[in-house]
């Protein structure tokens, strides 16, 4: 399941994706709009910024850009920075890979649906971009 914090990752960026012509975004304007604790937007933001997502700047026309476009930020990347694995178990997890606890691979009847559900789930989030989810103006 998809996180709080992993819905207002992808809400804030999807602001500024779509005001990325304006300059620099202030994080209380992206808060005000979006809806999102202010507190909890600086903590986003900042774990995004570390990543290399987002750069910041300060003073008077200070505030956050994308680093890169739009078109070059994956949705499933933001995803697996904020919330962690996008698998549902973490024995089909491709960066999170963790075996279960009282089965294995081979006689679990569960591992390959749990596969094919992860596939189907990083078709979509590997292809779709913040570009594909930004703000209209």
């Amino acid at each position: 399941m998809l996180s709080q914090k992993s819905k207002y990752a992808l809400q804030a960026l999807a602001f500024l994706a779509g005001h990325q012509h304006e300059g620099p975004v202030l994080l209380p304007l992206i808060a005000e709009k979006k809806q999102i604790p202010l507190r909890f937007l600086e903590n986003i933001m900042h774990e995004l910024k570390q990543e290399g997502f987002l750069v910041s700047f300060r003073g008077r026309h200070g505030g956050y850009k994308l680093a890169m476009p739009p078109e070059a930020i994956r949705l499933a990347d933001i995803i697996r920075l904020v919330n962690g694995p996008i698998a549902m178990l973490s024995c089909v997890s491709l960066h999170f890979y963790q075996p279960c606890e009282g089965c294995t691979e081979e006689s679990c009847k569960l591992h390959s649906v749990m596969i094919d559900a992860r596939d189907a789930i990083l078709g979509v989030l590997e292809g779709r971009t913040v570009a594909d989810i930004a703000d209209p103006l």
